[in-house]
């Protein structure tokens, strides 16, 4: 359980070769649902830029275990420790969202089952995204008495299917974000780790200097700054739980008719 990393492409002990580091494979694993505590994401942001900083490496795949790749901030950890707890979570979930942005090296994420919330913020920052079947996106924040990755999930979809889709906190399959080109690949989730490495392969194949050039080079184009845009958002959430907003939706999620 936690933040792990591995080198997937390392063969049996004393047979390693020089491209065996390439790739690091950064897994969050939070049972049930990958909703991660304050900490959690403070972990993740460390891990992504820990593997991004390392001279071997060239391409980061970010994947979880469990059913779904993220739910989001642990809501049971803010309603139990309060104003702490929010702000961990808004000061945690910024650190991860721009480790993965500004990670050296492309970052490609290998999504299954549900993204939701603090997931879009990983993956609408993340270089390449491959999808599972199954796999669904979207930001229930509207119900869970918070606001945020707005900023992220305008990455994703157009601008007036990302307000629909913030305003009705419905969900996109997978399927759908690949007709809108922000799904590189959809797959049968037996085959999901598979395909991530393989992207993630023919992108370590590069030159490892070049690409941390053309990674620095495409950020240095984008047309919004995704860190200052998010922190805008956050200021809202945070509005909310000042004027007892948050607490009010929140303490209806989960039971009958929240």
């Amino acid at each position: 359980m936690g933040v792990s990393t591995s080198s997937p492409e390392k063969g049996p002990e004393g047979s390693h070769g020089p491209e065996d580091d390439a790739i690091a494979v950064v897994t969050v694993d939070f049972p049930p649902v990958n909703a991660l505590p304050v900490q959690g994401w403070f972990a993740l942001a460390d891990a992504v830029r820990t593997a991004g900083r390392d001279p071997r490496v060239r391409c980061v795949v970010l994947a979880a275990e469990g059913r779904g790749f993220n739910a989001g901030v642990d809501i049971k950890e803010i309603q139990a420790r309060g104003a702490s707890a929010l702000v961990g979570a808004n000061r945690g979930c910024f650190e991860a969202f721009a480790a993965v942005y500004e990670c050296e090296v492309p970052v490609v994420a290998a999504v299954q089952g549900f993204c939701l919330g603090g997931g879009i913020g990983l993956v609408g920052n993340a270089d390449v995204i491959v999808a599972s079947e199954d796999a669904t996106f979207g930001l229930p924040e509207l119900d869970r008495g918070a606001l945020g990755a707005a900023t992220h999930l305008a990455r994703l979809v157009p601008q007036h299917l990302m307000r629909a889709l913030y305003y009705t906190s419905r969900t996109a399959t997978a399927a759908e974000l690949h007709a809108h080109g922000s799904v590189w690949r959809v797959v049968p989730r037996a085959e999901l780790h598979h395909a991530a490495l393989e992207l993630a392969r023919e992108i370590a194949a590069k030159d490892g200097e070049l690409l941390r050039l053309a990674k620095a080079a495409i950020n240095g184009i984008d047309p919004v700054d995704v860190r200052r845009s998010y922190r805008f958002e956050q200021g809202f959430t945070y509005e909310a739980s000042t004027v007892g907003v948050a607490d009010r939706v929140r303490d209806g999620f989960g039971k009958e008719g929240g």
